[in-house]
């Protein structure tokens, strides 16, 4: 091509249509559509093509969906003996009549077809086994368009955002946008990412959470506040844990955690209405209705259940802790919560609320008026997996305090280093009664889409580097 002189990869595109709506309009073969018979022009990535001699079928794909094309040797006389220079993967501008083949099938009749883009790299036969899994998500680019059903997971992923967007501004919530460098890791249990700031010479953790920030907004009197916000966890990758992840968090004043459980099942029956017309989902092989409203179940009454004793009875869950044969962390309460989530997690299948943690692992979270060992908390959970996390805010600022003193003391490696002293001195100045909600968008993306692992409704999941080549030996 290029010693023709033609660019294999011209600077301008064309003005393209949709092939979604012109599919929706070539109608029926009883009832063609308006579109029928017309010309058109699209734009999108080539796919195999099938060579009869005189005649080649090949698909072309954009954003939207998959159009046949149909390339006749009379019609493209000009063009067609440099037919073998376009090859599967290549970008394409094609203009033709919309009609279809003898067998019915629609199809855009070309009367014009430009490069717009050279794919050097062939487009795979197949993505399978474990090995392809790997590379389907290192070469996500490729995915998109060789993968089966991978580009609409991606589109649903957008689309719920934008709902989640859309649903909260409707109940008069303001979205804002809080620091992702923070002084001080805190608002939720985890090893932060630490980086060094030249100018002022001094660590910031990336956030783990947003949520002191957010309550920092609530006193300043914006009583209505969400963000969908880039979190980051220095933890372990797994099939529901990505280093960075996507959170929806959302505060408002004059609330507590029942109104959170509303606006909860509320959202999550709306995206499965709107994403896949119905409120059943299936994930993992099993249907889930997501219609309000959703059981509640009390923490301590699972735990008594499910691992046959009290949470507060220290003997008996040391034991029980032995006979699952889980580590000591060093810290009682941490050791119970992982006895909770070894005994009980499985059989939350949901879509349920668990409702009022103990104090001891709710650092954040206001104490039951009923019962001072537990607080105002729940945590939502569908198939086993916790989707979000929610409570009744406190606001005592000589009691956050002396919580976040003990976190300190305690020398947990996932608590916060040092006590958030600028947060105390913001409920100094007056935290009305507040609640809020954290839901993790990937897992609920997971979930809406029956998708199994994080992995395939992130675009670019944290992957291993893969070995660099050795360097050549340097010529003497």
């Amino acid at each position: 091509m290029r010693a023709r002189g033609e660019d294999p990869f011209p600077p301008r595109g064309v003005k393209a249509e949709s092939i979604a709506e012109l599919l929706a309009g070539a109608g029926t073969l009883e009832a063609p559509g308006p579109r029928f018979g017309t010309k058109a022009t699209i734009a999108g990535r080539l796919h195999a093509q099938r060579d009869f001699g005189k005649l080649i079928f090949a698909p072309v794909q954009d954003l939207t969906g998959k159009l046949q094309i149909g390339l006749k040797r009379d019609a493209l006389e000009a063009w067609w003996p440099n037919r073998k220079e376009l090859d599967a993967g290549d970008l394409v501008g094609v203009t033709g009549e919309l009609g279809r083949t003898q067998k019915g099938e629609v199809t855009l009749w070309v009367s014009e077809i430009q490069l717009l883009s050279k794919a050097y790299a062939p487009p795979p036969e197949k993505w399978h086994g474990l090995v392809d899994v790997e590379a389907r998500y290192r070469r996500r680019y490729v995915d998109l368009w060789a993968s089966e059903g991978v580009l609409d997971v991606f589109k649903k992923r957008s689309k719920i955002v934008s709902l989640v967007r859309r649903f909260l501004e409707a109940q008069g919530y303001l979205e804002v946008e809080t620091p992702v460098l923070h002084p001080i890791a805190g608002g939720a249990t985890a090893r932060p990412f630490i980086t060094h700031h030249n100018a002022l010479d001094c660590d910031f953790y990336l956030r783990i959470a947003p949520e002191l920030y957010l309550k920092r907004c609530i006193v300043g009197g914006l009583e209505r506040v969400f963000e969908i916000a880039r979190n980051f966890r220095n933890e372990g990758i797994s099939t529901r844990h990505n280093p960075e992840f996507s959170m929806l968090e959302l505060y408002e004043a004059q609330a507590d955690y029942r109104r959170m459980m509303e606006i909860g099942e509320t959202l999550l029956e709306h995206l499965a209405r709107e994403i896949n017309g119905t409120t059943v989902v299936t994930f993992r092989g099993k249907e889930y209705d997501l219609k309000a409203p959703f059981k509640r179940e009390r923490y301590t009454e699972l735990f008594r259940r499910h691992a046959g004793c009290e949470f507060d009875d220290e003997p008996a869950v040391r034991k029980k802790a032995t006979e699952l044969g889980l580590k000591d962390p060093g810290n009682y309460w941490k050791l119970m919560n992982d006895v909770f989530e070894a005994t009980v997690e499985d059989h939350l299948t949901g879509p349920l609320f668990v409702v009022d943690y103990p104090v001891q692992i709710s650092p954040l979270a206001k104490q039951s008026p009923e019962d001072p060992r537990l607080t105002e908390r729940f945590e939502l959970f569908i198939a086993g997996m916790e989707l979000g996390n929610a409570f009744s805010e406190l606001n005592d600022p000589e009691e956050q305090e002396r919580r976040f003193r003990e976190q300190v003391a305690s020398k947990d490696p996932e608590a916060p280093g040092e006590v958030d002293i600028d947060y105390v001195q913001a409920l100094e100045y007056g935290m009305p009664p507040t609640a809020g909600f954290g839901i993790g968008i990937d897992r609920l993306v997971m979930v809406l889409t029956n998708q199994d692992s994080i992995r395939d409704v992130l675009l670019f999941p944290a992957l291993r580097p893969l070995a660099k080549e050795p360097e050549a030996p340097k010529a003497p």
